[in-house]
């Protein structure tokens, strides 16, 4: 029942996050040809605007001609955290989220390879690459990862600092005992 109830959790967010991608994704291939350039408000377009890409690489645009690479890639890590997920203790909620997202963010883009052969990308800041909701939840996943492992390792530093501060205070406490 706890497994069940770990991938409950694992699907509803990389769910939402699939969800989201491809409805996104849906509204852009249905409203703007490829190559056309949306904004709101025309001062905000040199900052943000949509534009309808096609990417048959990586996300953010890189290695553009690795697509059949990046769709076994892109299985290979979902069933990586399929598998994985499950051994995560539930109190790890930033590990959980994070491979959530990355999950989420994998299959978006796996069903885009899949059924256009490109993914759509879209959101287009400054000079930065054009990218979608799945590359986004990707990269996000994987800084929340990062970033809870240092917060962990840290955390295991400390500890054993502590924990070495205190045996040397006990050796210094009791010289009558033998080392």
């Amino acid at each position: 029942m706890s497994k069940v109830r770990d991938y409950a959790i694992l699907f509803l967010i990389s769910g939402t996050i699939v969800a989201f991608d491809q409805w996104t994704k849906w509204i852009v291939r249905n409203s703007l040809a490829l190559g056309e350039t949306w904004s709101p408000f025309k001062w905000l377009a040199p900052y943000a605007r949509f534009v309808h890409w096609n990417n048959t690489g990586a996300a953010f645009g890189l290695f553009p001609d690795g697509g059949t690479i990046f769709l076994i890639v892109a299985i290979i890590v979902a069933a990586a955290i399929i598998y994985y997920f499950p051994q995560i203790p539930r109190e790890n909620v930033a590990y959980r989220l994070a491979l959530g997202m990355q999950l989420g963010g994998a299959l978006g883009n796996l069903i885009d390879r899949v059924a256009f052969g490109p993914v759509t990308d879209f959101i287009s800041l400054g000079r930065f690459a054009v990218f979608n909701v799945a590359d986004a939840s990707i990269s996000t996943g994987t800084a929340i990862l990062i970033i809870a492992m240092w917060i962990d390792e840290r955390k295991q530093n400390q500890a054993e600092e502590a924990f070495a501060g205190q045996a040397a205070q006990e050796r210094i406490s009791s010289p009558d005992q033998p080392e």
